[in-house]
């Protein structure tokens, strides 16, 4: 491919010093990620009658249960052979490398198990969580945009992305790419204005979560036919991993969500003029 002039060129170096300190940029973005997503849970939660000190202690236990699951899940996609040779690997977040299904599916068993051993309502965490995770996930985005490790097809857009820095991972350093992480920021970007305009709706606890939980998969369907298979190889049926995870949540987890919830609000019924008065998230 000839040289690209009318692209975006990237040359930040993934990696910088800090003192004695080594710094990526992937991991700033996911702790500012974090951070900012907390601001936003914590104090959504706590509107919703879940005491701050009891917020809290679910957050780190969550927050926990999604690192160590994004890692594993990227690990379990990767090659478990290789990080079975190479355990100082497994847990090495700063190096780029999660699978964002895998801190779904552990930070919701861990949210289960807090709501019931703190008594709250588990509904009310997974809204919260859904507003950690659409206000988080942009943010860390930009990490992998400097990362250079979430990539579409080669392009000639004017928005196409071309690496020089040789420390990024991008396949061939010049050749522009679709920024496929620039979409999807945008993509949850839009997720996250419609779980905003729901809850201003004042939709029942635990529809803005479910909500998310059949979006978030919807994207990942959709952006992941643009991922360059250099990268993301295709597995079966000429889809890739993420793909047919995200058919497996929306075809087997999503209806039993909705079952979940359905048998556990069964009994409760909310008088229309108590929707009417109640506050605004």
């Amino acid at each position: 491919m000839s040289p690209l002039v009318a692209v975006i060129k990237i040359g930040i170096d993934p990696i910088f010093k800090l003192g004695p300190l080594t710094i990526h940029w992937y991991g700033v973005g996911y702790a500012v990620a974090i951070l900012v997503g907390l601001q936003v849970a914590l104090p959504y939660a706590e509107r919703h009658g879940i005491p701050r000190a009891k917020t809290s202690w679910i957050a780190f236990w969550s927050v926990v249960a999604g690192l160590i699951g994004g890692r594993l899940f990227y690990d379990l996609q990767s090659g478990a052979l290789y990080y079975l040779t190479h355990p100082g690997q497994i847990f090495a977040f700063w190096n780029g490398g999660m699978a964002f299904f895998g801190a779904i599916f552990l930070t919701s068993a861990t949210m289960l198990f807090m709501a019931w051993r703190e008594k709250v309502n588990f509904w009310i965490l997974l809204d919260a969580a859904a507003f950690f995770a659409a206000v988080g996930q942009p943010i860390g985005r930009i990490g992998n945009i400097i990362n250079g490790d979430i990539l579409g097809y080669p392009s000639n857009l004017p928005w196409a992305t071309a690496y020089t820095n040789p420390h990024t991972f991008a396949p061939r350093l010049g050749v522009a790419y679709q920024p496929a992480a620039a979409y999807e920021a945008l993509l949850i970007l839009m997720v996250l204005g419609l779980l905003i305009y729901l809850r201003r709706r004042h939709v029942p606890d635990g529809w803005v979560g479910i909500t998310y939980i059949i979006l978030y998969p919807i994207t990942q369907i959709g952006l992941f036919f643009l991922r360059n298979p250099v990268n993301v190889p295709i597995i079966a049926f000429g889809l890739k991993q993420a793909q047919l995870t995200s058919i497996g949540v929306l075809v087997i987890g999503v209806p039993l969500l909705i079952f979940a919830w359905f048998k556990t609000n069964s009994t409760k019924q909310v008088p229309q003029e108590q929707v009417a008065d109640s506050p605004s998230a």
